[in-house]
């Protein structure tokens, strides 16, 4: 019951700053992130990779579909966080069985955490000057 077309399947993703759309379509498993290959634009980084792909690793569609990404904002913690929120929405809208292997793992739950703002009289969002008894 497959619902992409050759133009894929489109979600967003968002983590931090960080906004990820992400497109999947029938292949052979390759990861493109703005234009270039997955692996060294995460830096070959393991837990990058993990966050990137690990929606489809749960779902067993490793080799079936090619990711393409465009991505911008934030940082690559960021983006992959982004990704990989991205990629599990577009899975559960190719079909409502992968839902039940991705819900309780994490793969569809928006991380709301962002950068406290910086108040006034403190040097950053908690830290203070120091303090000088007399």
């Amino acid at each position: 019951m497959d619902h992409t077309s050759s133009v894929g399947l489109r979600k967003t993703g968002r983590r931090k700053c960080a906004v990820a759309q992400v497109r999947i379509i029938e292949g052979t498993g390759q990861l493109t992130i703005n234009q270039r290959p997955g692996v060294p634009y995460l830096q070959y980084n393991p837990a990058y990779l993990l966050a990137a792909q690990g929606a489809l690793d749960v779902t067993e569609l490793t080799n079936r579909y090619d990711t393409i990404v465009k991505t911008k904002g934030g940082g690559l913690t960021g983006q992959a966080e982004a990704i990989k929120l991205g990629l599990a929405r577009a899975l559960c809208s190719l079909h409502i069985k992968h839902r039940k292997a991705l819900k309780p793992q994490g793969y569809l739950t928006r991380n709301p955490l962002r950068k406290e703002r910086k108040k006034y009289g403190l040097k950053k969002a908690r830290k203070a000057p120091q303090f000088s008894k007399r």
